[in-house]
């Protein structure tokens, strides 16, 4: 038990949010100083995210003081910030087991807690969720609240500006918190700032300002002048002009850390209608001076010891997101067409020594999948070779765009796809899981599976070599640590390779499974074939097989139904030639968080699971 009444004398008693609201509010300071230090200690002997979570420790406590949750809905963004709600909703004691087999979920989910009251993991959902929650509740003539939490980062995406749009036209009662932990704003933070924040939220400026309306409306000269004078006098000390026009009463911005001045602003945006949005300025990784220092690198930690100035460092391979950085720098040098773009993925798909070498070429479009896709498609336009570095689960938002903008119009633009397959302790919503399936069925995209990490970088030339939309898929942390080149050389579009002969099986492997087929293999003397290309299959090769081999077995790190499996039942259906054939892969169903290796075992695609499908599924003896 980490929470014990001697170490943390007010938090070990809040079990539930109802147990923070029989608290005088004098004892919530104490309570979010207790929590902030409960985190720092429960996240580094576990791991997981962890500077965000630090910044809105105030702003939890106020939440779940003044609303009724579970009844009131709160509604995270994202969810990396969530571990104090996590903390404050009956799960304490199991924090140390987040994002672990069998443990916490990474995130909010509906599945795991009342609490809970929207699953996410991509961003900027929450607005559009809570207003959807707020709608209904509106028909039904509930007054319960709705709360959607968003960072600033996700106010990137179109989608949150699509709901903040929507919200205004339905007028219902929905509170949005704007979580801004950009530093580039926080002088503004202060006591002027509080005050006005206060005052804006009240109910003496709310009646002048519904009154006001009221008087003028018949003098619409007048009405649209004191209008205007409104906006402007709050434009010279609010950036909250953008909101207002969208419908909403803007309110802030008020430190996120000032919990008096939060609790006396939310108070009074409790009793207001129709759409309200607070601009609550927090310092991510708050109360933690590293992480206060360098949030990105604290945004997620493995375990580590608080004491310790940084986090600990060993020596490892280098990850397939390393492979594609260097390749990147490599053929950027040689090719000026070149053009980087990520949406707000510079660290995770390691575009950093890009950004720093070639400036001019590098483009974080923020949180904006959609708009990644398509301004690669205008860049393709003008001559340039854009390569769109993206996560699989992420390139699920910009799918039409892939479809309509790049290949309906044959573009030349690269998709690195990064983390496809399991990704481990970020569950089910960050799974690379269907991007072979909803990419192979796209005409006149060529699509690449690397096996190992020299396979990536021929891979990833060939790609951006091919006049027209290529992607090239590969998972999550390292390879074999096969020996890599620093060459630009390509491989023939479409040619599978046999990396093993043997004798009655055949595996015909979709990537990164390559190097426990060839384990498997070892135990039964069957022959490897390493794919490479999910579209355009080897049809030549799939001819051979079919004709030497009496077992033949699919193997990918993708969701079997509709993958690179699916492909080849479809060639051997439309070539007429009779073969069963085992698809092996993710099953049908939303894998979620763990251990790298129990996910691979849950799956059955680890060597025991693989071997056992095998001789189960052809009858084989174990001679086989």
């Amino acid at each position: 038990m980490l929470c014990t009444p001697e170490k943390y004398p007010n938090l070990a008693g809040i079990n539930w949010p109802a147990d923070l609201r029989e608290l005088p509010r004098t004892s919530l300071e104490a309570v979010a100083t207790e929590l902030r230090q409960f985190l720092i200690e429960s996240t580094s002997q576990c791991g997981g995210h962890f500077s965000a979570g630090l910044g809105t420790v105030e702003l939890t406590v106020a939440l779940h003081y003044l609303f009724d949750t579970p009844s009131d809905k709160i509604i995270w963004d994202v969810g990396h910030q969530a571990y104090p709600h996590k903390v404050l909703t009956g799960r304490k004691e199991a924090l140390i087991s987040i994002r672990q087999t069998k443990g916490l979920h990474p995130f909010p989910s509906l599945f795991e807690s009342e609490y809970d009251a929207f699953g996410v993991g991509h961003s900027s959902t929450s607005i559009s969720a809570a207003l959807g929650m707020a709608i209904v509740a509106k028909e039904k003539g509930d007054d319960r609240r709705f709360v959607a939490v968003i960072g600033d980062g996700a106010m990137t995406a179109g989608m949150a500006f699509e709901a903040l749009n929507h919200a205004a036209d339905v007028d219902a009662n929905l509170i949005v918190i704007l979580n801004d932990n950009d530093m580039s704003i926080s002088e503004n933070v202060g006591g002027l700032n509080n005050y006005l924040a206060k005052v804006l939220s009240g109910k003496f400026y709310s009646g002048i300002k519904e009154g006001g309306k009221k008087v003028l409306q018949n003098m619409p000269t007048i009405s649209e002048w004191a209008h205007r004078v409104e906006e402007h006098m709050k434009g010279m000390v609010l950036p909250g002009t953008l909101f207002e026009e969208l419908g909403f009463n803007y309110i802030g911005p008020v430190d996120g850390h000032n919990l008096p001045a939060l609790l006396a602003t939310i108070q009074n945006i409790k009793a207001l209608k129709g759409p309200q949005l607070l601009h609550v300025v927090t310092r991510k990784g708050k109360g933690f001076e590293p992480a206060e220092k360098d949030p990105i690198k604290y945004h997620a930690v493995p375990v580590f010891d608080p004491a310790e100035a940084n986090l600990p460092t060993s020596v490892k391979k280098p990850t397939y997101s390393n492979i594609f950085g260097q390749w990147l720098c490599d053929m950027a040098a040689k090719d000026k067409r070149l053009m980087g773009i990520t949406p707000a993925m510079r660290e995770g798909s390691d575009l950093v020594a890009f950004s720093k070498a070639f400036p001019e070429r590098y483009f974080d479009v923020g949180i904006a999948e959609q708009h990644a896709v398509t301004v690669s498609a205008g860049m393709a336009c003008e001559g340039a070779k854009p390569v769109c570095a993206i996560y699989g689960s992420f390139l699920q938002r910009g799918y039409d765009q892939l479809i309509h903008d790049v290949a309906l119009q044959n573009l030349d633009v690269l998709f690195a796809i990064d983390r496809g397959g399991l990704v481990g302790g970020d569950g089910a919503t960050h799974h690379g899981a269907f991007d072979i399936s909803y990419l192979r069925c796209v005409p006149d995209l060529i699509m690449m599976t690397p096996s190992d990490e020299q396979e990536c970088r021929l891979m990833l030339s060939t790609g951006f070599n091919y006049e027209g939309p290529a992607a090239v898929r590969y998972p999550r942390g390292c390879g074999t640590g096969v020996e890599v080149s620093n060459s630009l050389d390509t491989i023939e579009i479409g040619k599978a390779v046999t990396r093993r002969e043997g004798k009655e099986t055949v595996f015909l492997v979709f990537g990164s499974l390559l190097s426990t087929a060839l384990q498997v293999a070892e135990e039964i003397d069957a022959t490897v074939v390493d794919m490479r290309f999910v579209k355009p299959l080897d049809e030549a090769m799939l001819k051979s097989v079919a004709a030497a081999y009496k077992n033949i077995v699919t193997l990918e790190e993708n969701a079997i139904a509709g993958g690179a499996g699916s492909a080849v039942n479809e060639y051997f259906n439309a070539q007429r030639i009779a073969k069963i054939v085992l698809n092996l892969g993710i099953p049908d169903r939303f894998i979620e968080h763990g251990e790298p290796a129990d996910l691979f075992e849950i799956c059955g695609l680890d060597k025991a699971g693989i071997l056992d499908s095998v001789k189960t599924f052809f009858e084989c003896d174990e001679s086989l």
